[in-house]
C-alpha cells in the first residue's frame, strides 16, 4: 500500500519517479480560441465537396466553434448522403462498447450507418452512392482509443473503392511525447491496429499519412488523402478540448491519466466507470486501507454495466497529480499498475487480477504483464521498449505536420 501512496505523493522520489531528466518547459497551454483545427479552416476544402455525394465520419466533436460540421456544410449547400458512426455514436451518447445502431439522424433525416456495431468498416454497397469522404473527430492520442481504427478501416474502404478520403485535422492533446510498447501484430485488435506505441504523439492526419505512407492496410492499399491541417497548434502546446471526446473523459485530467489509467481496463481494477469521475480515480473493494472509497453505479449514457456496481471500491483519486505533475512530464506511468498487482496480490487476486487476452491487447503484446508478473522494475520495463520507440521515433519525423517537441 505504502508503494502506491509514494507514487501519488511523492512522485520524483525513488521508486516512483517520473524521469526527471525529461525537460518539458516548452510546454505552453492554448485554449480552443487560439487553435484553428482543419474544420474550421474551410476555405481549404469546402471547394473539394461541392457538387459531390459527402459521407461523413463524425460525432459529437466534429464542430466549427458553436456550429456542428453537418450543418456548416448543409448551410454551404453541399450534399451529405449518410454519416458513419463511431464507438459511441453520431452524438457521442453511448456508453463504452455499446452496439452503436444504424438509422437516420432525427433531425436532418440523413442515414446513420453504424461502424461500432455490426462491423467496423463500410461495405461497397455503404459506399456505391459516395463521390468523397471526410473524417473529422477529436482523437485524445492513444492507441486503444478506437476512433483512429475506424479511420483505419475508413481509409481501407476508400481505397478498395476508389473514393477520395479527407482528414479535417485536431490537436492531439497528448501530442507533446511519445511512450509506451510498440504493438505486436500477433496482438492486433480494433484497440490496436497500428504497430505504433501506447502514446504515440500523432494527430489523426499524421496518422493518416502514416498509415498510407507505410501501406498498413490490407493488401498495401493506399487510398487518396487530403489532410487540412490546424493553424495556430504544434506538438510543444498543450491543448484544451473544447468538447468531451468520449462518455468518459470529462476532463483535461482525465485525458491526461487515460493512456496510464486505460491500462486497468485490462485488469480487474476499476478506473472509476459508474461515477462521474472516470479514469480520474481508480480502486477495488479489496483495497480496504486505501484513502479513497467510491461506489459505481449504472449510469445511462456512461457506464450501463460498470464493474463492481453497488459496491464501494477503495483507492486512489490522481486528479490533482494529473494536473500539477503527469502532464508536464509526458510519460506512460505504470508505478500504479505494478503496486495495484502487489498490493491485490496480497489479498488473493494474484490469479484473478489480469483480464489475459484484453490486457495485452491494450498494452500490444504479453510482455508487459509478464514483467510486472515477474516483479521487474519499472525504469527495467521502460528500459526495453527503448529500441522500438527509438525506431518509431525516427519514422514519425517523416509523416510530421506540425513542429516537433524534439
Amino acid at each position: 500500500m505504502l508503494r502506491i501512496i509514494f507514487a501519488i505523493l511523492f512522485c520524483g522520489l525513488g521508486w516512483a519517479g517520473i524521469s526527471q531528466s525529461v525537460d518539458r518547459t516548452f510546454l505552453q497551454e492554448v485554449t480552443d480560441s487560439t487553435v484553428l483545427n482543419g474544420a474550421e479552416n474551410t476555405a481549404d476544402y469546402f471547394p473539394l465537396l461541392q457538387g459531390k455525394k459527402v459521407a461523413l465520419v463524425v460525432n459529437q466533436t466534429s464542430m466549427i466553434g458553436n456550429t456542428h460540421l453537418v450543418d456548416s456544410l448543409l448551410s454551404a449547400g453541399i450534399s451529405i448522403s449518410k454519416i458513419f458512426a463511431p464507438e459511441h455514436g453520431f452524438r457521442g451518447d453511448k456508453s463504452n462498447g455499446a452496439v452503436v445502431g444504424s438509422g437516420k439522424d432525427s433531425r436532418t433525416g440523413i442515414p446513420l450507418i453504424s461502424l461500432y456495431g455490426d462491423k467496423f468498416k463500410p461495405s461497397t454497397a455503404d459506399l456505391n452512392t459516395v463521390d468523397m469522404v471526410v473524417f473529422d473527430i477529436q482523437d485524445v492520442g492513444v492507441r486503444f482509443y478506437t476512433y483512429i481504427s475506424t479511420m483505419h478501416y475508413i481509409m481501407e474502404a476508400c481505397a478498395e473503392n476508389h473514393i477520395p478520403l479527407v482528414v479535417l485535422d485536431r490537436p492531439n492533446p497528448n501530442g507533446y511525447y511519445v511512450d509506451g510498447p510498440v504493438l505486436n501484430l500477433d496482438y492486433r485488435s480494433f484497440v490496436g491496429m497500428e504497430p505504433i506505441p501506447i502514446v504515440h504523439g500523432l494527430t489523426v492526419g499524421e496518422l493518416a499519412l502514416m498509415i498510407n505512407g507505410e501501406k498498413w492496410l490490407k493488401n498495401a492499399v493506399r487510398c487518396e488523402l487530403t489532410v487540412i491541417a490546424c493553424k495556430n497548434w504544434d506538438h510543444t502546446y498543450l491543448y484544451q478540448l473544447p468538447v468531451n471526446p468520449s462518455p468518459n473523459l470529462t476532463s483535461m485530467e482525465a485525458i491526461y491519466l487515460y493512456p496510464s489509467l486505460g491500462l486497468f481496463e485490462g485488469t480487474v481494477v476499476s478506473v472509476g466507470r459508474g461515477t462521474y469521475r472516470p479514469f480520474e480515480i481508480f480502486g477495488h473493494p479489496d483495497m480496504k486501507d486505501a484513502p479513497y472509497a467510491f461506489t459505481p453505479k449504472p449510469i445511462a449514457g456512461m457506464s450501463e454495466s460498470p464493474p463492481f456496481a453497488g459496491k464501494v471500491c477503495h483507492g486512489y483519486d490522481v486528479s490533482e497529480f494529473s494536473s500539477q505533475m503527469l502532464k508536464y512530464k509526458g510519460e506512460l506511468y505504470l508505478w500504479w499498475l505494478t503496486g495495484m498487482y502487489d498490493e491485490l496480490c496480497k489479498v488473493g487476486k494474484k490469479d484473478a487480477f489480469w483480464y489475459d487476452s484484453f490486457f495485452d491487447k491494450l498494452a500490444g503484446g504479453n510482455k508487459l504483464r509478464q514483467q510486472i508478473v515477474a516483479g521487474t522494475d519499472v525504469e527495467k520495463i521502460k528500459e526495453s521498449w527503448s529500441v522500438d520507440l527509438a525506431a518509431y521515433k525516427n519514422l514519425r519525423k517523416k509523416y510530421l505536420l506540425y513542429k516537433d517537441f524534439e
